[in-house]
C-alpha cells in the first residue's frame, strides 16, 4: 500500500496531524486497538492554556519552568505556551464544550504548580471530549482513513530515511504501508508498571519502534507518578484527578490529619513529584492508607463537576462527596521519548514524533499539570506542517549529550524467553519507580538485559510477541538511563543521590541504538 502520510496513533497529537495533513494528501491513521483507547480519552484533568485574565504566555512559561526542575527547554516551552491559546480557541470554535461560567465565560481550574486558573475543562472528562471533536473533524476529510487493531512492527527504512512503516492486522497478516512520511503518535508508557492509570495500550511502542530503527531517544529516566490514583483492594487503579484538590480536596492520613504543609509550602498543591513520594512516605510511616477528602465541600457541586469520578466511585460503593477515598501514586507520564525539535522531527529523516512518545524537553524532569493535551496539540498541528516538507533530520541540541558505551547494543531484534509482562511490571514498580537505588536499578537492568536473545528473526513474531518485546525494550531503555543519572531531579529520586546536582546533571541524556 502506497499512502503521502502515515500516523500511528490516535491520540490527540495523531488527531492534530491528520487534520493539518488531510488537505495536502493521504493521510492513514494507524491505531493498535479502538480509536478511542489512547490516553487522550483518560485525560480528567483539562487542558492548560493562557487565555484567563491576570494571566500570560510568560506566566504559564514560569510555571512550566519551576515544575521541570532546572531541565525544561525553554525553546520548546515558548513554543507551547505561546500557540496553546490559538490552537484552544480553534478547539472552541470546533465546538468543543468546555465548561463555562455564570456569566457564560470559559470556566478555569487550578492544579497543582500552576499560579493562577488557567485549566480548561470538560467536567472531569476534557480528553474525551477534545477526542470525540477531533476525530468527528477528521472524519470529515475523504483524505483521512483509519485502520483499527494494525500492530506497527517496525519502521521501513530506505536511503537512511523513513519510509513507511510494516504492521500485523488483527488476523495476524503482516503489511506493509509507504509513505512520505511518518508520524509516532503512539502515547506513553505507563504499563510499563504494576501501578498505573493508563489504558492497556500505554505500552511503550512507539519508544522501542524509534530505538529498534536507531532514532535518538532523550531523558527516559523521568517518568511521572500521579501522586492520587484510587488505591483500594479489587478495584482498578482509577485515576483521581488533580482537578479535586485545585477545588479544595485534601490529602489526609487515616486519623484525618494533613500532612502536606509539613512537606511544602504549597501544600496539597505541591508538584507531583513531591506530592506522590509525601504520599508513599506517609504510608510507610503510618502503616496505614492516604485518603482525599471532599467532605468539607459541598456536595452537590462535587458530583456535578466530577461526574465520571464520582461514578466510578458509586460503582465501589463509596460517595466521592462524602467518603475519604483511598489513594496512592501510580505512574501516569513520561517526560523522556524519542528526541525531537520543536517541529516534530527526528534524527531520522522522514520520522516525526509528537505528543507523549516525543522528547521536546518541555516538560523537563515533571511535566506541569494539564500541559500534556497542550503539548498534543501544539506539536502535533506542528508535525503536520514540517512533514509536506522536504525530509530534514533535526539537529542535535547543544544541551543533549549522547550516552556513551556498548551497553545499548542491539545487533538483532530481542526475543522474550522467560520474563512475562508481569513480571517487568512488578519489577519496574519495585526497582525504578518513585524510589531508586543502584542496587535495586542494577538488579533491574541485570534481569531485563537477561530477557533478550538474539537467535530469533524478528519476522516470525507475532502481534503479542511484539507487544513483549516493546515492553521489555522500553522498561530496559527506562531501567538503564535511571541507573545512569546519579542526581535526585524532579520525577526521578534516587536514595543514593538525594539531592540535585546542576554541575554534572543538567543536561539532557540521548540514548542511540548501538552508540558507543
Amino acid at each position: 500500500m502506497i499512502t503521502d502520510f502515515i500516523i500511528v496513533g490516535s491520540g490527540i497529537a495523531g488527531l492534530r496531524a491528520a487534520i493539518a495533513l488531510a488537505p495536502a494528501g493521504r493521510v492513514l491513521v494507524l491505531t493498535k486497538a479502538d480509536p478511542e483507547e489512547s490516553n487522550t480519552g483518560y485525560a480528567q484533568g483539562g487542558i492548560a492554556v493562557a487565555v484567563g485574565a491576570g494571566d500570560s504566555p510568560a506566566l504559564h512559561a514560569a510555571d512550566t519552568l519551576r515544575a521541570g526542575d532546572g531541565l525544561c527547554d525553554e525553546g520548546a516551552v515558548d513554543v507551547l505556551v505561546g500557540n496553546g491559546p490559538r490552537y484552544v480557541r480553534e478547539l472552541v470554535d470546533w465546538g468543543t464544550r468546555f465548561d463555562r461560567d455564570g456569566d457564560g465565560q470559559l470556566a478555569l481550574g487550578r492544579e497543582a504548580a500552576h499560579s493562577v486558573r488557567r485549566v480548561l475543562h470538560a467536567g472531569d472528562a476534557t480528553g474525551r471530549e477534545i477526542g470525540r471533536v477531533l476525530w468527528k473533524r477528521a472524519s470529515a476529510f475523504g483524505s483521512v482513513a483509519t485502520i483499527n487493531h494494525a500492530f506497527v512492527t517496525d519502521l521501513v527504512m530506505g536511503g537512511g530515511a523513513v519510509r513507511g512503516v510494516h504492521y500485523v492486522d488483527r488476523d495476524g497478516a503482516r503489511h506493509e504501508v509507504s509513505a512520505r512520511a511518518v508520524l509516532l503518535a503512539t502515547g506513553g508508557a505507563g504499563q510499563l508498571f504494576r501501578e498505573t492509570t493508563n489504558p492497556p495500550v500505554a505500552t511503550g511502542d512507539g519508544i522501542a519502534l524509534g530505538y529498534r530503527a536507531g532514532a535518538r531517544l532523550a531523558d527516559l529516566e523521568f517518568v511521572q507518578f500521579h501522586p492520587t490514583a484510587l488505591n483500594r483492594a479489587g478495584a482498578p487503579r482509577f485515576l483521581i484527578s488533580e482537578a479535586l484538590r485545585g477545588e479544595g480536596a485534601r490529602l489526609v492520613n487515616d486519623r484525618g490529619e494533613a500532612f502536606m504543609t509539613r512537606v511544602h509550602a504549597d501544600g496539597d498543591l505541591a508538584p507531583r513529584d513531591v506530592v506522590a513520594r509525601a504520599i508513599a512516605r506517609e504510608m510507610e510511616r503510618t502503616g496505614a492508607p492516604v485518603y482525599l477528602t471532599l467532605a468539607h465541600l459541598d456536595a452537590g457541586y462535587v458530583c456535578a463537576r466530577f461526574p465520571t469520578i464520582a461514578d466510578m466511585c458509586r460503582r465501589i460503593g463509596l460517595d466521592l462527596a462524602r467518603d475519604p477515598i483511598p489513594v496512592g501514586p501510580a505512574a501516569h507520564y513520561i517526560m523522556g521519548g524519542v528526541d525531537t525539535d520543536e517541529w516534530g522531527r527526528t534524527s531520522l529523516p522522514g520520522l516525526f514524533a509528537a505528543g507523549e512518545v516525543a522528547c521536546t524537553g518541555v516538560h523537563g524532569a515533571n511535566r506541569l499539570a494539564s500541559n500534556s493535551l497542550l503539548e498534543g496539540l501544539v506539536f502535533g498541528a506542528r508535525a503536520a506542517i514540517a512533514m509536506q516538507e522536504p525530509p530534514a533530520a533535526a539537529a542535535l541540541k547543544a544541551d543533549r549529550v549522547v550516552a556513551g558505551g556498548s551497553w545499548l547494543a542491539s545487533p538483532q531484534p530481542p526475543f522474550i524467553s522467560h520474563l512475562s509482562p508481569a513480571e517487568i511490571r512488578d519489577l519496574m514498580w519495585r526497582s525504578v519507580g518513585l524510589f531508586r537505588t543502584r542496587e535495586g536499578l542494577e538488579a533491574a537492568v541485570a534481569t531485563l538485559d537477561a530477557a533478550y536473545q538474539h537467535q530469533r528473526d524478528r519476522l516470525s513474531i507475532d502481534a503479542d510477541g511484539w507487544r513483549q518485546v516493546n515492553l521489555v525494550t522500553a522498561a530496559r531503555l527506562v531501567a538503564r538511563a535511571a541507573l545512569r543519572r546519579e542526581e535526585s531531579r524532579g520525577a526521578h529520586f534516587r536514595l543514593d543521590f538525594p539531592v540535585r546536582d546542576d554541575e554534572h546533571w543538567k543536561r539532557h541524556i540521548v540514548d542511540v541504538r548501538g552508540a558507543e
